[in-house]
């Protein structure tokens, strides 16, 4: 047989295929007018269990193949039943009124003290705001829990050195509203209060920042130490024998000589800082949506997430995991996705999540700023 006859014989069976789905969807409608009325939850995950186990085993070889199309279908048949009655209600109404217009905060909290690259991006952000520093990340978010400040900036990845997992952790923890980004680009210096390296014996910094430097820093073999920020090193870097890795601000802000310029180990450095507020605000411009939630414990069930942004032809950005406190080996995912909230399929999508999955939270729909 030639590869033509093959393909036409794929295309007939396609053709067949089609209307067949289609029927399904039509069938996942009628169910769901039926559990309107008995008031019976959309995701049945026994049924869906023995319908796979069923699927796969039947597929013989291709089993797993199987299970994954047949997943697939019953996520699309759950979609739709969640459309038609009319999911995440309460959601929907915070989407849908939430103010449009970004605050103007006069107190803004960021991690460090002045020079810090917090608190460039905080400057950028919102220049005519007080900054309000704070020691560590936690500090930051219970400025912004108990009002002292009426946002909070903090750093979420970098670009060499990868995501900041405590900053993730409470994210997670106090589920405030995300209202921006910024993509910030980060230069390291290497600092002192010494007027050479060769008498550097220590140097200091953040972890983040010391891991952004860490080729550099293994090249000239000195000993490192972390610290709370990149600002608090160059105050250390006054102390003889002392260096910090920080910013060209902090280092002229404290009078420190600059050794090196440019010392990231890729030249391109870029943190992405977020702000974090107590309120929902979606300004007009907004492109991006951040969520978090749990998964049941049901095989395939991150796949089936995963595959019901796909089909709404959303583009996946971030997907990170988190440990869920005192529970041993269950996680919390944080997703970021390029998209409009107020779109309404974005937003159905949005509301049957909300209603499938547990710990689900909206935490923004906002502006990525470079």
């Amino acid at each position: 047989m030639t590869l033509e006859k093959i393909r036409a014989e794929i295309d007939e069976i396609d053709a067949q295929l089609l209307p067949l789905f289609l029927r399904r969807m039509e069938c996942a409608e009628q169910v769901a007018e039926i559990k309107k009325g008995t008031g019976r939850a959309v995701f049945d995950p026994e049924r869906e269990k023995r319908i796979l186990d069923a699927a796969a085993e039947k597929a013989g070889n291709y089993g797993g193949e199987a299970r994954i199309l047949y997943s697939a279908m019953m996520a699309m048949s759950r979609a739709a039943q969640h459309r038609m009655l009319g999911a995440g209600r309460e959601l929907r109404e915070a989407v849908q009124n939430a103010a449009r217009d970004l605050p103007n905060p006069e107190a803004v909290a960021c991690l460090g003290q002045s020079g810090s690259f917090s608190h460039e991006a905080l400057l950028r952000l919102y220049p005519t705001a007080k900054p309000l520093f704070a020691a560590d990340f936690p500090a930051v978010f219970e400025a912004v829990a108990q009002g002292t400040a009426g946002l909070g900036i903090v750093p979420v990845e970098n670009s060499s050195a990868g995501s900041v997992g405590e900053v993730y952790d409470l994210i997670l923890k106090y589920r405030f509203s995300i209202l921006g980004a910024l993509s910030l680009p980060v230069r390291h210096c290497l600092a002192s209060s010494e007027s050479s390296a060769d008498r550097i014996r220590l140097v200091s910094s953040h972890p983040q920042a010391l891991r952004q430097c860490a080729e550099f820093l293994k090249a000239h073999g000195w000993k490192t130490e972390p610290c709370s920020s990149t600002a608090a090193a160059a105050e250390a870097a006054e102390q003889p024998g002392v260096a910090a890795i920080c910013s060209l601000c902090a280092a002229e802000e404290r009078g420190l000589n600059i050794l090196a310029h440019d010392v990231q180990d890729i030249s391109g450095n870029r943190t992405r800082f977020l702000v974090i507020g107590r309120e929902t605000v979606i300004p007009r411009d907004a492109d991006k949506i951040s969520v978090c939630f749990s998964l049941p414990h049901t095989t395939g069930s991150l796949s089936d997430v995963l595959t019901r942004f796909a089909a709404a032809g959303l583009n996946l950005t971030k997907i990170e995991s988190r440990p869920i406190p005192g529970r041993n080996f269950e996680y919390d995912f944080y997703l970021d996705f390029t998209g409009r909230a107020r779109d309404p399929e974005t937003l159905g999508l949005l509301c049957a999540l909300h209603d499938e999955l547990p710990r689900f939270t909206f935490l923004g729909n906002y502006r990525e700023t470079e």
